[in-house]
């Protein structure tokens, strides 16, 4: 427990910038009009594209016996792959709707 606690002196700006920032992105994400919705969520789509790209590269220069490392890293690609895939799948259903039908 004495470890934890150390860490989080050690951290401790860090975790408020983290905390300040889950409250911030609330905030921003909840005042987005819908209508916004399409656009933010490609262009956050390409953001996460930048993250699986670090995290494969994190991944490639973790040691081979660093199994924590390794399995976040596998873990951020699988999670950044889906969320990426599943936006587009979204953004393109949402745009398909504003197209004439036949």
């Amino acid at each position: 427990m004495e470890q934890v606690f150390n860490w989080i002196t050690a951290n401790q700006q860090i975790l408020y910038i983290v905390i300040l920032m889950i409250f911030v992105g609330i905030e921003v994400i909840g005042r987005v009009p819908s209508v916004l919705h399409t656009p933010l969520m490609s262009g956050a789509n390409a953001i996460h594209g930048v993250v699986i790209i670090g995290a494969i590269i994190v991944m490639g220069k973790a040691e081979p016996g660093n199994y924590p490392a390794l399995i976040l890293g596998f873990l951020a690609v699988l999670l950044g792959t889906l969320n990426v895939v599943g936006g587009f799948v979204v953004t393109d259903r949402m745009l398909d709707m504003f197209k004439k039908k036949k």
